[in-house]
């Protein structure tokens, strides 16, 4: 299993619970598809630079997870046309230890 993170920007409109109900949906479909989570980010709202479907704000979720290659086309595919999500990217995660160690950055 190859280690992932993933980057969501949801609708303020849509997500009530500031995001806590996506966050908990998104962690059980990572085990039912044979992963394991990881670390679970919650960053808060954001203001945006420039507005992204007519709205100037965001919650954004960042998630670190191990999952088989294969199966992150399945949560591409699943998320794709979800209203709630203004913006999402997976990429693989290959930060060395001693960058994470250093410390992270401070967005608030």
């Amino acid at each position: 299993m190859k280690k992932y993170e993933a980057v969501f920007i949801l609708d303020i409109r849509k997500a009530d619970d500031e995001g806590a109900a996506f966050s908990k949906e998104f962690s059980e479909l990572i085990t039912s598809l044979g992963g394991n989570m990881v670390e679970t980010t919650p960053m808060g709202r954001r203001q945006f630079t420039y507005e992204i479907n007519k709205r100037k704000a965001g919650i954004y979720f960042d998630f670190v997870f191990e999952l088989a290659a294969a199966k992150v086309r399945d949560i591409k595919e699943k998320y794709r046309l979800d209203e709630r999500i203004l913006r999402n990217m997976i990429l693989v995660y290959d930060r060395p230890e001693s960058a994470t160690a250093q410390g992270k950055l401070n967005l608030e």
